[in-house]
């Protein structure tokens, strides 16, 4: 295990260190400081549940070693709990999932319980992964942490509002897909046209919100 004192700092293929952190909040920090002072030879970062992927092609990789290592340092510092800066963004769902009532019989909760207690607690980006854009959400309430599908599906419309296991989702564009859906977004988390393209970055804080619609 990764202490403060012996922070592990790995080679990554050619170009890229990768950060032990030991925590999604420390890597949520150390995420907000490598792009709050980016080394200029730093071409992408890649925050994950307890590392930081850090790429820069051509770069004197034993000086990032030891710039990362000092921010890991500032990093953990900030001590347990403390959050890293982030945005809260609101999400509109309109909760008529296909699976909205199955996941209220494997809650034994109502329908309209499940939906009160997704839409009741502010979630976190924890880190993409899948597919471009499709964002990891932590902190669902552990009575809404049921089990994937048993078969996928093999299409999930764009905007769809899901859950499996511990983590919620919005699916950003159509994919296959085996987790549960409770709804549908009308927004658009994922545009390759902006910058950045995904609106559900790590270590941003989600609240979604039960709406009407068509």
């Amino acid at each position: 295990m990764t202490s403060p004192e012996h922070p592990v700092i790995r080679r990554a293929g050619e170009d890229a260190l990768l950060v032990e952190t030991g925590s999604l909040e420390v890597s949520h920090r150390l995420d907000a400081l490598l792009r709050a002072e980016r080394p200029a030879e730093v071409v992408e970062i890649v925050p994950g549940p307890a590392t930081v992927l850090v790429t820069a092609p051509g770069a004197d990789l034993s000086g990032l070693r030891s710039r990362l290592s000092g921010l890991l340092g500032t990093a953990r510092a900030a001590g347990a709990g403390s959050a890293a800066p982030g945005r809260t963004v609101t999400i509109p769902v309109v909760y008529d999932g296909a699976d909205l009532d199955d996941v209220a019989a494997l809650s034994g909760l109502p329908a309209e319980e499940v939906v009160r207690r997704h839409t009741g607690r502010e979630l976190v980006v924890g880190w993409l992964g899948f597919a471009p854009g499709f964002a990891y959400l932590v902190g669902l309430d552990p009575v809404l942490h049921v089990s994937r599908l048993p078969t996928p599906r093999t299409s999930v419309p764009a905007g769809a509002v899901a859950i499996a296991g511990p983590y919620s989702a919005v699916y950003p564009s159509a994919s296959p897909g085996g987790w549960r859906l409770l709804g549908r977004s009308l927004m658009t988390v994922w545009d390759v046209t902006a910058d950045p393209p995904a609106v559900l970055t790590p270590g941003t804080r989600v609240r979604f919100q039960a709406v009407t619609g068509p």
